[in-house]
């Protein structure tokens, strides 16, 4: 099993992948919040996001976080084939999965609470599974987001495809800069800080 532990900062490229689906018509939905964080990051770093090469389905960008070299990754495909945008460009920039960084939704997970992992299942999420697949195993970095559990009997695909109600909203963008903030930890001190300060997160 890969280590748990982010290599050290050599000069090697990371990769930050934010899942969501594109379109105006998805923008500000649960299934989103990873899709924000890149663009936060990208507009942190001033990091422009233009169409990839090899013809992959998403929009990246070159820039630095604290001197490491990163590539921000936003898929334009649909949630459910990120992984045909993920891997083509992780070949082309000859990243391995110890350095790669999926940042997405989870309904598992408390709202407003981040968990950082390693090498784990893909916890039912269609677009963490797809990039497995297609990388050979999920020996990647996550960063979950907790976007809360659907009431009653709502089916969870439909709840992750609606829009936080304004009270979350707000919450929901202090948790993406902190998120953005957990991943500058982690490619830059490694995961034992990023961990800290993902747990230290309240609303």
């Amino acid at each position: 099993m890969a280590t748990a532990t982010p290599p050290e900062n050599n000069g090697l490229i990371w990769l930050i992948v934010g899942l969501g689906n594109p379109g105006s018509t998805y923008l500000g939905t649960r299934h989103n919040v990873g899709l924000e964080v890149v663009d936060l990051l990208a507009d942190r770093h001033d990091i422009g996001l233009g169409k990839a090469p090899k013809r992959a389905a998403a929009n990246v960008g070159r820039g630095h976080i604290d001197r490491t070299p990163v590539v921000l990754v936003a898929p334009t495909t649909f949630m459910n084939e990120s992984g045909a945008a993920v891997q083509p460009i992780a070949r082309y920039f000859s990243v391995e999965a110890e350095r790669i960084v999926v940042v997405h939704d989870d309904i598992d997970t408390p709202f407003g609470k981040i968990k950082v992992q390693h090498s784990r299942g893909t916890g039912g999420h269609n677009g963490v599974a797809s990039v497995a697949a297609r990388m050979g195993g999920s020996e990647f970095w996550r960063i979950k987001i907790g976007v809360g559990r659907p009431p009653g009997r709502q089916d969870p695909a439909d709840f992750v495809l609606r829009r936080f109600s304004g009270e979350e909203r707000a919450d929901m963008d202090y948790v993406v800069r902190i998120a953005a903030d957990v991943i500058e930890r982690l490619v830059s001190d490694g995961a034992e800080a990023a961990r800290q300060l993902a747990g230290s997160t309240r609303l």
